[in-house]
């Protein structure tokens, strides 16, 4: 593995097309597209979540909120309480669910696999201090988290311009075609051993989109700058292929729902889209029973039991009695 980081390859929103695009991924597992976004969506956006995080308290008091000057002692990390609060009032922001939708992001989306489309509805938003002294940039692969089928993709979006003092992604160029690669503690890819033609990154503005294969190694860069780092992770898959259903609904312990989050939203037509589309599930309603009641770990079971749950919620037609876990008749 070369230690140089190499340039992006990059095109232009006004040069693209399916062959070129799935070209790309097929050979380097990821795609570098410039000015594909409206900067004026990602504006709107960006302010309502300036709005979140400056009532949070997470900006330096007196600054201009459009600066982002990150207030030091509120610097957290994903794992925190703190940041798990601020990052869920993001995640319900209406704004924020249409970002993956708009017109020009569904275009290549489209390109790269196909145009029977999922776009998977639960986006992520990425809020990340500088300097935090708790934070390590980590290598890693999206498919250890999303599972399903490996054939889904990740788009990641900075909602302003991100040099590289402001920690853009790096990807490791053709990283993807090593299939699963060997993982410490926490999926955590060690960087200098990760599989591939080396290192590529470099600023990455408003308006671009990194696209990248769910096997391609990456890794955000450290924010050494004195800003606030937005930006957005939308996940995206060919609608025939199947999905493992956590990424639909939440399986953790908290008190998410999508109910929750569609309150006070001004319109319906993105509210529980996904269950409008002909999904196929990996696992399987059938798998996930197995897993809840025969998994080695009381807590994966648990969580298996979880996800049952919800999708009787959300999926009646798919399930029944001969799906409901052990854990839940006793």
């Amino acid at each position: 593995m070369r230690s140089a980081i190499q340039p992006f390859r990059e095109f232009h929103a006004d040069a693209l097309d399916p062959q070129l695009l799935q070209s790309e991924m097929q050979e380097h597992g990821y795609v570098l597209i410039r000015d594909l976004v409206s900067t004026a969506a990602l504006d709107e956006l960006l302010s309502q979540i300036i709005i979140v995080v400056s009532s949070a308290g997470w900006l330096l008091r007196g600054s201009d909120p459009r600066q982002r000057l990150a207030e030091p002692t509120a610097a957290c990390v994903d794992d925190d309480a703190a940041f798990k609060a601020v990052a869920q009032r993001v995640f319900c922001l209406e704004s924020f669910h249409r970002m993956p939708h708009s017109p020009s992001l569904v275009r290549v989306m489209e390109m790269i696999a196909g145009t029977e489309l999922l776009i998977h509805p639960r986006s992520v938003p990425r809020l990340v201090f500088p300097n935090a002294h708790n934070f390590r940039s980590t290598a890693h692969q999206d498919h250890q988290a999303i599972a399903g089928d490996a054939e889904s993709f990740t788009a990641w979006m900075p909602l302003h311009d991100c040099p590289v003092e402001l920690g853009p992604l790096q990807v490791v160029d053709a990283s993807h075609r090593f299939g699963l690669q060997p993982t410490m503690a926490n999926s955590i890819i060690p960087r200098d051993s990760a599989l591939g033609q080396g290192w590529t990154g470099g600023a990455i503005h408003a308006g671009d989109v990194l696209f990248f294969h769910s096997m391609t190694v990456h890794a955000a860069t450290p924010n050494s700058s004195d800003q606030l780092r937005i930006s957005l992770d939308c996940r995206f898959q060919n609608l025939n292929r199947p999905i493992n259903p956590a990424n639909i609904i939440f399986p953790g312990t908290g008190s998410k729902s999508w109910e929750s989050t569609y309150e006070g939203w001004s319109s319906s037509d993105l509210q529980y889209y996904w269950r409008r589309l002909p999904l196929r599930f990996k696992p399987s309603p059938a798998e996930l029973v197995r897993l809840a009641n025969e998994y080695p770990s009381p807590e994966w079971r648990s969580r298996y039991s979880r996800i049952l749950l919800q999708m009787k919620r959300y999926y009646p037609e798919l399930l029944d009695q001969e799906t409901t876990p052990a854990s839940e008749s006793q």
